[in-house]
C-alpha cells in the first residue's frame, strides 16, 4: 500500500495544483507527475505550457489522458512521490471517449474502473500520492445532459477517492482547509 494519498480538492483557480506541487517538492526526492490533460485547441495547449514550465525539471511526467492507472504501474519507475493532475480531466477524457448516446449508468462505471485502476496501482506502490480534483458541484445545475451526467460522475469519483483517502484538502481562494486526516 502506497505510503499515504492525499486528495486535493477546490474550484478552478483555487490553488490546488500550486498546492499539491509544494507537498510533492517539500517532501523531496524524485516525483512522478501524471498530466492527464490533452492539448485539443490553442487555449488548452497554453494551459498545459505553463503548467509545465511551473513544475521542476527533474521530474519525470508521464502523459496518462486515460488509463491512468494501468499506466502508472508499467511505468516501473521507482519514486517517493506521485502527482497526479488531474481527475477532472480524466474524467472528461473518459466520458469523451464513450460511444454517443452513453446512458449515465454506463459513464459511472467507466469512471469506477478508472479510479479503481489508480487504487489499485497505489495499493502497490510504496510512495505518497496526491491527487487533484475539481469541486464542480457547488454551483449551479448545468442546463444541458453531458453535464449534469459529468457533474454527477465526477461527484461520486470525488467521494470514492475521499474515502481512499488518508488526507483530504479543500482549497479555498489559495488557502487548505483539511477535512479529512
Amino acid at each position: 500500500m502506497g505510503e499515504r494519498l492525499i486528495l486535493i480538492l477546490g474550484g478552478a483557480r483555487s490553488g490546488k495544483s500550486d498546492y499539491a506541487q509544494k507537498l510533492a517538492q517539500e517532501r523531496g526526492g524524485s516525483v512522478l507527475y501524471v498530466a492527464t490533460a490533452e492539448a485539443g485547441d490553442e487555449e488548452m495547449k497554453q494551459r498545459i505550457a505553463a503548467h509545465q514550465e511551473q513544475r521542476p525539471s527533474n521530474w519525470i511526467t508521464l502523459e496518462a489522458p486515460r488509463q491512468a492507472g494501468q499506466r502508472i504501474r508499467t511505468c516501473k519507475i521507482p519514486v517517493q512521490t506521485v502527482l497526479l493532475d488531474c481527475i477532472t480531466l480524466l474524467t472528461s477524457n473518459v466520458l469523451l471517449a464513450l460511444p454517443e448516446g452513453f446512458s449515465a449508468n454506463e459513464a459511472q462505471e467507466a469512471l469506477d474502473a478508472e479510479v479503481n485502476g489508480l487504487l489499485a496501482a497505489y495499493a502497490e506502490s510504496s510512495a505518497l500520492w496526491v491527487i487533484v480534483s475539481n469541486e464542480v458541484g457547488l454551483g449551479l445545475v448545468p442546463p444541458y445532459p453531458l453535464g449534469r451526467v459529468y457533474r454527477d460522475v465526477l461527484g461520486r469519483v470525488n467521494q470514492h477517492l475521499a474515502q481512499a483517502a488518508n488526507e483530504v484538502i479543500f482549497m479555498l481562494a489559495g488557502l487548505p482547509m483539511r477535512l479529512k486526516g
